[in-house]
């Protein structure tokens, strides 16, 4: 039945219009998911062949996409939290991050962003105190922005399946208040939405206060642009990767019938058995010598099939992927054959370049999850590990260089890529070793010892 309107603005009016954006998003990136695991479109072939040839075009796929999404997501890592505060705030926001986890479940996050072109973490306080911050898939979570203030949360809403109670669950989360429903699991090619019912949960009141008193989302967006809140890595790629498939199909079947020289035979009668079925006067993988008897009889064969042109084309897409999505052709192709450091920098600058343009929106989202926390002032800013991969000759000589110009120790820390929890366990190391110095405990240690006095 049709849903009544809801006047702008109310619970019922941001449940239907954030459930439909989610679905449409949803529908739209669920392609880039498909190529990232392997699951491509067959290559296209005739309808008569396809059938017969279905074995070949399954083997066809080369999954170039998560290569380049695995790049990318494997050079974004959070090594901590720095503020010009005490340190204190710092120490509190990393202790909140290992205890929930977010190592690993950062990682997670920002692959599904690299796929789908956004995730999420969420905030939620605990009963006890204290926050849980989770990864949200884009699938289950939409944020809707206030079209006067960019930037700022008005609404958001989480949707999930119970697989418990085959209930399509949902959450609309305003900035005072929040609201459930559920709806039994919607029949595929339903043309009218969910119909919800108030879920009800026991020991809470339905539309109860957000204790947060704000959005409990921090949206992790990857490349975003103006009017768009993220983009995925997968977009100017798969055309690509449908070629690199067809080609390997084509390859494939080149191997299977033409790769190896057909012969043929003109003026022989060909024998029948007793059903009339032609009998293949020869086996063509054990017989030497063909033989007949027939005075016409003329034998020949057809030139084999050389692969190099395929060989050729789907390098030539392969190179195509790693121009438009910078990944380092080695990654893709390889090869390494006598490159040189210089070589190798060059090859991944556009990498470690794209790394640093996506770091600067996800950071907007990290920094929001910890201010959601209450743990993190505005001043605070994320601490990534470097992407760059250097030799450790190379970065201790350039250290040292840098310390005769009389850079500090601690960011000659930062530079060889301590996390600030090492520096500053190092600095409180180093100052319990001079305190030790200054009260002779080194000198008592480690100097010369008296001999020993016989008895």
């Amino acid at each position: 039945m049709p849903q009544p309107p809801y006047a702008v603005g109310s619970p019922e009016w941001w449940r239907d219009r954030l459930y439909r954006q989610l679905t449409e998003r949803t529908r739209a990136t669920d392609i880039y998911d498909e190529y990232y695991e392997c699951e491509h479109r067959l290559p296209h072939l005739h309808e008569k062949a396809r059938e017969p040839f279905k074995r070949l075009l399954r083997m066809s796929r080369a999954n170039y996409c998560e290569l380049v999404v695995n790049a990318l997501a494997g050079r974004l890592e959070v090594a901590g939290f720095q503020s010009d505060g005490d340190g204190e705030a710092d120490a509190r926001a990393w202790a909140l991050w290992q205890e929930n986890n977010l190592d690993g479940g950062s990682q997670l996050a920002f692959v599904e962003a690299a796929i789908r072109g956004t995730s999420y973490l969420m905030v939620s306080p605990r009963p006890g105190g204290g926050f849980l911050i989770t990864p949200e898939h884009p699938t289950q979570v939409i944020i809707a922005y206030r079209p006067d203030s960019p930037g700022q949360p008005a609404a958001a809403l989480k949707l999930w399946l119970d697989d418990w109670t085959a209930y399509l669950c949902c959450t609309v989360y305003l900035p005072d208040r929040i609201y459930k429903w559920q709806a039994p699991e919607p029949k595929y090619g339903m043309s009218q939405g969910p119909e919800w019912t108030r879920r009800e949960v026991t020991g809470e009141e339905w539309g109860g206060r957000n204790l947060l008193g704000d959005i409990p989302f921090g949206e992790l967006a990857n490349r975003p642009r103006m009017l768009q809140s993220g983009a995925s890595e997968l977009q100017s790629v798969i055309g690509i990767q449908d070629r690199i498939n067809k080609t390997i199909a084509d390859r494939m079947m080149t191997q299977e019938y033409a790769a190896f020289p057909q012969r043929w035979v003109t003026g022989m009668e060909i024998p029948v058995d007793e059903n009339g079925q032609d009998i293949a006067p020869f086996n063509i993988g054990q017989d030497k010598i063909l033989m007949a008897e027939e005075d016409k009889a003329t034998f020949g064969s057809f030139p084999a099939a050389a692969p190099d042109g395929y060989l050729k084309a789907a390098e030539a897409d392969v190179r195509d992927i790693a121009a438009i999505t910078s990944t380092p052709p080695h990654y893709l192709l390889g090869s390494m054959v006598n490159l040189s450091a210089e070589a190798l920098k060059a090859a991944e600058a556009g990498l470690i370049h794209k790394v640093y343009q996506r770091r600067r929106h996800l950071e907007e989202g990290l920094e929001r999850t910890m201010r959601l926390a209450g743990i993190a002032s505005s001043q605070a800013r994320i601490v990534w590990k470097s992407p760059e991969w250097r030799t450790e000759g190379e970065l201790v000589d350039a250290l040292v260089k840098m310390s005769t110009l009389g850079v500090p120790r601690e960011v000659l820390w930062e530079r060889w890529g301590a996390t600030p929890q090492e520096i500053e366990r190092w600095r409180r190391l180093g100052e319990e070793s001079l305190q030790r110095a200054l009260s002779g405990d080194l000198a008592a240690e480690y100097g010369p010892k008296p001999p020993p006095v016989e008895a």
